[in-house]
């Protein structure tokens, strides 16, 4: 392997007669970066694309665990499956990514989101796209983007259905129906997933999921493409905020509707007109009666129910120019709405509360992309939001892709991303005041990398990045002005590090992939927070990014039928609170190795066809943390298969 390497690297030529099937190219299309579909080559920012493909011969269900893999993404899950499941890109903040199906924002209000619902059913490709990315997509997109892309359909019509089961009574029966040609395709799906959980009780969970995407291209000039997710989900959970084992019958539930409408139209050879329309409806709710008759002291039992939408009209113009150059101008309007209603039975009688808010946001965006010269590649961006509540405000971005040889190359950029404060920061009443006054979270970034593609099987690249985040929110219980607001733009922190990503395709079907993340955060201003329990402290790390972490991947797919693959992670050792003491102190957790492996074999490959599917997870069984007190699932396995007709 070392040996393939370095002769790939000096004497690419060498290897040439041994190119295998699978070979990378710098030329890869990608579309979140630039909201074009663009050649990697002459992006700026750094992008991972995990395919479909990949994610279906590894068995890999949700989201969040392809994610882990991904450079400089670090995910931490309050335990077993469904719990509360979030993302760290960049040292960021967990609301500091936006999230997208099918262009389609599904953060809740203030940037908000969780994985643990969002599955990769129907999923053709997902797209990682590290660094501010607000000018294009405005708020949330700080330390970057996630965009997940439902499937087209090809061919025939074509029917598959599923069924696996496994560790913790777990069951997962899924089937779809695809088909289409370039004037028109068609995808659905459906799933249906229900577990037992890995603590001993009240650990049942259960998802089920629905997406569609239609596409039709009438001519040449025009296209259109309906999409549609819809998840509902019940996840029971015994522990308090501590990991403690107390509740024998609390849950939390919710379904959350996404539409996305995107046409286009070429309105001209040189000038293309696109409108998408999106809607994401989201309600959540949580219930916790009481255990027993005789529970009866302090606060015993509570109900809440959430109701979120966003809808959005995105309409914007690119106009191709000579010399490669493309010009896009576009507005977007944004509706946010939220009701929420809470009520509490406890011994000094019935509690009860309800709000409702809502705002708007307009924002106007400019990209350019243009090659000024050969082999250079030039992005230059810039956006004004224009919003009901903090105004006005302003991001840019700037990036260069300089190719010095024909499968290498240098990239350059420089930006800034914000974020808006919760709907709560804003309006709260009641127990806390929230501040209509705050500004937006904002960042400033900047990154250079290397990319380099050797004899058509070997790829590498190397990404350095820093960050400053400015303005963050926090709360005090004591605030500045008796009876003046809870919440103010206080805090900041500086987060940079180092991401290196690779892969070999070697004669055989055999492919190696790994990355390696190093990564420095600190607190610059520690806002309110005092003491060494508090959750920011100037000059110590920001909780749950860990300072390292190594990804390494094997995947053998012979000439026959079927892959085998075996993925092994490290994560580093991470800052976290202690909630189970009080005060809560930092503690760090150690760092933590996990193998996984996974495998398919086509018994039948033609269609009718019926393949054998079996994924392993913490392979070793090892016992760890991703949050302090939560512990991870011990070894879990699904085996099962699928028929295609």
């Amino acid at each position: 392997m070392r040996l393939m390497l370095v002769l790939a690297l000096i004497f690419p030529g060498a290897l040439r007669a041994q190119v295998p099937r699978d070979t990378f190219k710098l030329s890869e299309i990608v579309v979140t970066a630039t909201r074009l579909p663009t050649s990697r080559a002459s992006v700026a920012s750094a992008v991972t694309v995990i395919s479909g493909e990949q994610l279906r011969s590894q068995g890999i269900r949700n989201v969040a665990d392809a994610l882990r893999a991904a450079p400089g993404a670090a995910v931490v899950q309050n335990g077993s499956f469904g719990a509360v499941t979030s993302l760290f890109l960049r040292g960021g903040e967990s609301d500091y990514v936006q999230v997208l199906v099918d262009g389609v924002a599904v953060n809740g209000a203030g940037g908000w989101y969780d994985f643990a619902g969002l599955t990769t059913d129907n999923v053709d490709r997902i797209e990682i796209v590290a660094g501010p990315t607000s000018v294009l997509y405005g708020s949330d997109a700080v330390s970057g983007v996630v965009q997940v892309f439902t499937r087209r359909g090809r061919g025939s019509p074509t029917v598959e259905a599923g069924l696996q089961g496994g560790t913790y009574h777990s069951v997962l029966t899924d089937a779809a129906l695809r088909g289409g040609d370039d004037r028109a395709d068609y995808s659905f799906a459906l799933s249906r997933f229900t577990t037992d959980g890995s603590y001993t009780f009240n650990n049942n969970h259960r998802n089920a999921v629905a997406s569609g995407r239609v596409r039709i291209a009438p001519d040449e000039r025009t296209d259109a493409t309906l999409s549609l997710r819809y998840g509902d989900g019940v996840f029971h959970y015994p522990t308090d905020g501590a990991g403690r084992l107390d509740d024998r019958n609390q849950f939390t539930f919710g379904n959350g509707t996404t539409i996305g409408l995107e046409a286009g139209r070429f309105l001209s050879d040189r000038v293309e007109a696109r409108l998408q329309l999106a809607s994401h409806e989201a309600e959540t709710g949580s219930d916790d009666q009481p255990d027993s008759p005789g529970d009866t002291l302090g606060f015993y039992g509570s109900e809440s129910m959430s109701h979120s939408a966003r809808r959005s009209a995105d309409l914007r113009t690119n106009v191709r120019l000579p010399r490669g150059t493309i010009a896009t101008a576009g507005a977007q309007i944004t509706y946010q709405n939220a009701r929420d209603f809470s009520q509490f039975s406890s011994q000094f009688g019935p509690l009860s509360s309800q709000s409702a808010f809502h705002r708007l946001n307009r924002g106007y965006y400019v990209q350019a992309m243009l090659e000024p010269v050969r082999r250079v590649s030039l992005t230059v961006g810039g956006r004004l939001d224009d919003n009901e509540t903090f105004g006005t405000f302003a991001t840019y971005r700037v990036g260069g892709s300089f190719r010095w040889a024909a499968n290498s190359r240098l990239r350059v950029s420089i930006g800034s991303g914000f974020k808006e404060p919760a709907f709560g920061e804003n309006f709260n009443t009641g127990f806390s005041t929230g501040n209509p006054n705050l500004r937006p979270e904002q960042s400033g970034s900047w990154e250079v990398g290397v990319e380099h593609t050797a004899a058509g099987i070997v790829f590498l690249s190397a990404t350095y990045f820093s960050q400053r985040f400015r303005d963050l929110v926090q709360y005090t219980f004591t605030p500045p002005t008796p009876g003046g607001p809870n919440y103010f733009n206080v805090a900041a922190a500086d987060a940079s590090g180092l991401e290196v990503a690779g892969r070999t395709a070697l004669p055989g079907g055999i492919m190696f992939e790994g990355s390696y993340t190093y990564l420095q955060t600190a607190v610059t201003d520690a806002g309110f927070d005092t003491g060494p329990d508090a959750t920011f402290v100037s000059g110590e790390r920001l909780l749950r990014r860990p300072a390292s972490a190594v990804s390494l991947r094997a995947t053998w797919k012979p000439a026959t039928r079927g892959s085998l693959g075996a993925e092994a992670r490290y994560v580093g050792d991470r800052a976290d609170r202690d909630f189970a003491r009080f005060p809560s102190p930092r503690v760090v957790l150690p760092g933590y190795a996990v193998l996984d492996a996974s495998g398919q074999l086509d018994v039948l490959a033609s269609t009718p066809g019926v393949t054998i599917i079996l994924r392993l997870e913490n392979l070793l069984n090892r016992r760890y943390h991703e949050i302090a007190n939560f512990p991870a699932r011990g070894r879990t396995v699904m085996i099962g298969g699928k028929a295609k007709f």
